[in-house]
């Protein structure tokens, strides 16, 4: 028996210890633009931007083979950041301020098929077969996936109402 859990901790260690080896020399350098533009992006992976993730839209962005407006929820201030961390120019009088959305389920007209939750990318939504979901308004991005999805129209984007927690002064119009 002692002999067993000898034998075991020496292969824990020598595999642990050529593991670590391993992912110390083998390392795949990785672009530090890209991990400064992921960290930019809102890193929600919803793929509104047509990428498949915020990872791939930050390799694109990078290689300059995406415009910097790409990121729905980012926004105008998103695209701007980026534009300077790119060194390019923007034109940002196309891209339209949404205010922030979020889903919102009408339980009378909700069947529970469970459709809407399988394409939420943030996990916001909640339920199961056949019962009533609900959405986690702090987790929605907005992004319409589960409206678009939703056989009995039984989901809807609102507007966000600004509480005493997310109400900010307007900024003044330049005149």
């Amino acid at each position: 028996m002692y002999a067993a859990i000898v034998v075991l901790t020496a292969m824990g260690l020598l595999l642990g210890y050529s593991l670590g080896m391993a992912a110390k020399y083998l390392k795949v350098e990785k672009d530090p633009l890209v991990d400064e533009i992921e960290d930019m992006l809102p890193g929600t992976n919803c793929g509104q931007c047509g990428l498949p993730g915020c990872s791939s839209a930050a390799q694109a962005l990078a290689a300059h083979e995406a415009p910097v407006t790409l990121c729905p929820p980012g926004g105008k201030a998103l695209a701007q950041q980026l534009a300077d961390k790119l060194s390019v120019s923007v034109d940002l009088s196309g891209m339209e301020e949404e205010a922030p959305a979020f889903a919102r389920i009408k339980e009378d007209q909700c069947n529970g098929c469970t459709r809407c939750y399988k394409v939420c990318a943030t996990d916001a939504i909640m339920g199961a077969n056949r019962q009533i979901h609900t959405v986690f308004t702090e987790a929605c991005n907005g992004c319409g996936k589960c409206v678009d999805v939703c056989p009995t129209n039984g989901l809807v984007l609102v507007p966000e109402t600004p509480t005493l927690r997310t109400w900010r002064w307007s900024k003044p119009e330049a005149r």
